[in-house]
């Protein structure tokens, strides 16, 4: 494998958009979430670009100066496309995020992932609390 240093933010991206959706399905499980269309609508909380950016504008200052790199490096990716829902703001911190996971996937660093995740689902927690 190629040094990781040398992919694209968008490669980097590409694998993270998969290694996040799955943490926060298997996040869901272990939070006991059972039923499908629940499943689902809480997944479609956390996955989508508004929430991304949110989330990770929150924990931007606690990442490595390396982890912060590969952020920017998804983040300064130009978009061909915007989803409706979102701005680009929204949607490069999302590719930022999306690139944080894919870096750390390709580093073999499940601890770092499990406690970016983890640190993620609290800041929803939270978010969920002051909603009602």
């Amino acid at each position: 494998m190629e040094d990781i240093k040398n992919y694209t933010g968008i490669v980097l991206a590409y694998i993270g958009d998969a290694v996040y959706e799955l943490e926060v399905r298997k996040a869901l499980i272990e939070k006991g979430y059972y039923r499908g269309n629940r499943l689902h609508k809480e997944a479609i909380r956390r996955v989508n670009a508004p929430m991304q950016s949110r989330l990770i504008l929150s924990i931007l200052n606690d990442l490595t100066p390396e982890e912060a790199d590969a952020f920017r490096r998804g983040r300064n990716t130009k978009p061909k496309y915007i989803p409706k829902q979102s701005n680009i703001t929204e949607y490069t911190n999302a590719t930022g995020l999306e690139s944080l996971m894919g870096y750390l996937y390709l580093k073999e660093d499940k601890k770092r992932i499990s406690e970016i995740i983890s640190r993620l689902e609290e800041l929803l927690d939270e978010d969920e609390k002051e909603r009602r």
